[in-house]
């Protein structure tokens, strides 16, 4: 039996940080409904102090929503806990996310805080905290650029606090994999009470290491990962719930994990995030972008149309998309061509293909793509 990974979603706190984006009540029900449904363990549905909007939207989800934690972001303040225990009185299973920033950059500059200053004031808010839920989140912001020992010392104290769940979040998309797996291995080896909280991974994207830094701190011995739908975030966005869980999945024979994500939801929850942010999803993302399950290359073409397996390694099924597209460009080969008229119903002597062909390559060499319409008017010619 694979280890159990919890899968934290915030899209609707982290992910609509992204600039631009704002969504309405509705539309996060929407959202938070198609979560749930899909097998996501935790909704982080806002920052309730910060507007009477994240308000609304965390009690509203609380009430709503069940079958999954609800969490609501906190600062280190009592004010800000006790406004998030009022408004998660309505879940099921209610989290409180709270915390403080760990590195010295964020404490001298951020904080005007010692450590030591810094560590009362978060293990006073877990404390606080435990007077609305014993399911209590303690984040340590800028983990990446933070002294380990200092790391080591934050996590025990605040464990025996009452904290449950120790997010480890690379904030500023510092870190390398290598880097973060050691973070999260060396809490586990350094702290004596680690194994009294589920370590998690929030990592950010700035160098482009969000969803390698996540898995390799799952390597490292984390069991969640805080993810958004199609990784939208601040600045470079967060790490994409759908890479991570396709991970999993692809290469369970390295992780040895599993998560409860149904699979053939990731496309359909991509689209619908994507149409209520208004951010599009490039072409070229990896599991649910347009070009995913698309091949234009003829080498690639042909070995696909022997066997799938040749070029893809995740059945376009698994995430909910109808199959692999063929896309016939001056790239493609006669194996693409013929497979296309084929599907269209056209069945030629290979003298006739050779022609077509050849008058397909001119046509191709005009266009991005050669559509149905365009080799129905080669096909009549």
């Amino acid at each position: 039996m694979s280890d159990r990974v919890y899968v934290f979603d915030t899209t609707l706190r982290d992910g609509e940080q992204s600039p631009g984006v704002r969504l309405s009540m509705p539309e996060k029900l929407e959202i938070g409904r198609t979560l749930v449904d899909m097998g996501v363990d935790i909704i982080e549905a806002g920052f309730p102090i910060s507007s009477p909007g994240d308000f609304e939207a965390v009690s509203t989800l609380a009430r709503e929503l069940k079958g999954v934690q609800i969490c609501g972001l906190t600062r280190a303040r009592e004010k800000d806990i006790d406004v998030a225990g009022d408004a998660l009185k309505g879940a099921e299973n209610p989290r409180i996310h709270t915390g403080l920033g760990v590195s010295d950059n964020h404490l001298q500059h951020k904080l005007k805080m010692t450590r030591e200053q810094a560590l009362e004031v978060g293990v006073a808010a877990v404390r606080h905290a435990k007077k609305y839920t014993d399911n209590i989140e303690y984040f340590m912001e800028d983990s990446g650029r933070a002294d380990r020992d200092y790391v080591y010392t934050v996590v025990e104290a605040v464990i025996n606090a009452g904290a449950t769940t120790i997010n480890v979040p690379d904030t500023t998309g510092y870190t390398y994999p290598e880097e973060y797996r050691a973070l999260i291995a060396g809490i586990k080896e350094n702290v004596p009470n680690s194994d009294k909280a589920i370590l998690s991974c929030h990592c950010h994207n700035d160098l482009g290491m969000a969803t390698a830094n996540t898995l390799a701190g799952v390597l490292g011995g984390a069991r969640q990962v805080e993810v958004t739908v199609n990784g939208i975030g601040e600045r470079a966005g967060n790490t994409a719930l759908e890479e991570v869980v396709m991970a999993f999945v692809i290469r369970s024979d390295y992780f040895r994990v599993e998560t409860r994500i149904d699979s053939q939801q990731l496309l359909a929850v991509s689209k619908m995030v994507s149409r209520l942010t208004g951010m599009m999803v490039q072409r070229n993302k990896a599991v649910v972008g347009a070009n995913a399950y698309a091949h234009s290359s003829g080498i690639h073409q042909d070995g696909v149309l022997k066997d799938r397996s040749t070029y893809e390694i995740i059945a376009p099924e698994l995430v909910g998309a109808e199959k692999s597209e063929i896309i016939l460009t001056a790239r493609s080969g006669r194996h693409g061509l013929k497979h296309r008229l084929a599907e269209m119903g056209f069945n030629f002597t290979e003298e006739r293909f050779e022609e077509l062909y050849a008058r397909f390559l001119e046509v191709a060499d005009t266009k991005s793509e050669v559509g149905d319409d365009d080799l129905r008017v080669l096909v009549s010619a």
